[in-house]
């Protein structure tokens, strides 16, 4: 699987910058699942889990808030109330 850039942002500063495979979050019409390639887009989130996968076999998973996802041809860039993970 291809690698993107990642980073995920609060109020209270950076919480995650790196190359991942796959991005899962919830967003107002449901369960999105973001890898390489993915069309460009922006959506907001509703408060959910999030599993970002750093490889195929390691993932870590936190409690999203909501916020505002961004997908660009390059980078992914999430932006959240609070993001705590587990």
């Amino acid at each position: 699987m291809k690698n993107f850039k990642l980073t995920v942002s609060t109020p209270d500063g950076h919480k995650f910058s790196g190359d991942v495979v796959k991005l899962d979050v919830r967003g107002v019409l449901g369960d999105l699942a973001i890898m390489a390639g993915h069309i460009p887009f922006v959506t907001s989130l509703v408060k959910c889990p999030c599993t970002i996968w750093i490889s195929e076999d390691k993932k870590r998973t936190a409690t999203c808030d909501g916020g505002l996802l961004t997908v660009g041809t390059d980078a992914v860039t999430l932006l959240a109330g609070s993001f705590k993970f587990d």
